[in-house]
């Protein structure tokens, strides 16, 4: 069975509504998949719903942000109860973390001259649809940047004063996971997202309590599946993964892609 266990919808920054999305899975093949939006569960009863009406596996699932060393770090959690209250707190919480962000780039941006405005920024609406979000957004349409990558290498950079925020720790992320009756793996830990590259990754997070890592990804080298692969089995953790695609948003990232079938993962909802 093809499996896409990391996937994006319009409920946090990608462009497909949750019908899109299944037809898309259907035109690739797909037997199961998971909605894992960023800090958001928004479109996953319905995606389950839609999945099901087609005999498709889906698999509840979220990607929260946290924060350790510095760094952010992505966790997955999969087979979660979406209507825990203290998963949503903590997902209400991290969207708030980021629209005060989007506003303080653009307030920081003002001061260095460029030609926006906070207050105009605080009355702009955008269609999601579109994938990325607000600052991005309104950055586009002022002619300011070109897409995500512009962004993320030239605006949103420490030599503008700007980074991701504070981000609740692994370690609480991971029990309110488990509290809320998943299970929590680590997102593409071995993708040029985290910086430092696999070994210092692992080093840094190798102490927190994941059941899984997702060992393939639409970022990962061979030679990084290969070393998440290893990670896993020694530690007997739970193997996924996902294409981390986000519609048209990431055209290099497609969905189904890499080429993963159940037999390659070890995770208890695919059975």
């Amino acid at each position: 069975m093809r499996v896409d266990l990391h996937i994006h919808t319009c409920a946090s920054d990608g462009t497909w509504r949750p019908q899109e999305l299944i037809n898309e899975a259907l035109k690739i093949g797909l037997g199961a998949l998971a909605i894992t939006d960023h800090d958001s569960t928004n479109n996953v009863l319905e995606g389950q719903r839609l999945a099901k009406k087609v005999g498709l596996c889906f698999v509840p699932g979220v990607e929260i942000n946290t924060t350790k060393e510095g760094l952010n770090f992505h966790v997955l959690g999969y087979g979660i109860d979406v209507d825990n209250k203290v998963l949503q707190e903590v997902l209400a919480h991290n969207i708030d973390l980021l629209l005060q962000k989007d506003v303080d780039s653009i307030v920081q941006l003002e001061k260095e001259g460029w030609n926006v405005s906070t207050k105009e920024f605080l009355n702009y609406t955008y269609d999601r649809t579109r994938g990325g979000w607000g600052s991005l957004a309104y950055l586009e349409d002022k002619g300011l940047c070109t897409d995500v990558n512009d962004f993320f290498k030239r605006i949103f950079t420490p030599e503008h004063d700007l980074g991701f925020p504070e981000f609740p720790s692994i370690e609480e992320v991971i029990k309110i996971i488990h509290g809320a009756g998943g299970l929590a793996v680590c997102a593409h830990a071995a993708s040029g997202f985290h910086g430092p590259g696999f070994e210092k990754v692992i080093n840094i997070i190798g102490d927190e309590n994941f059941d899984g890592f997702e060992c393939y990804h639409s970022k990962h080298t061979e030679e990084d599946v290969q070393n998440l692969l290893k990670h896993a089995n020694t530690h007997n953790l739970y193997i996924t993964g996902g294409s981390d695609c986000h519609g048209t948003f990431e055209p290099s990232r497609h969905l189904g892609m890499p080429y993963i079938t159940d037999d390659m993962l070890r995770l208890p909802f695919l059975k």
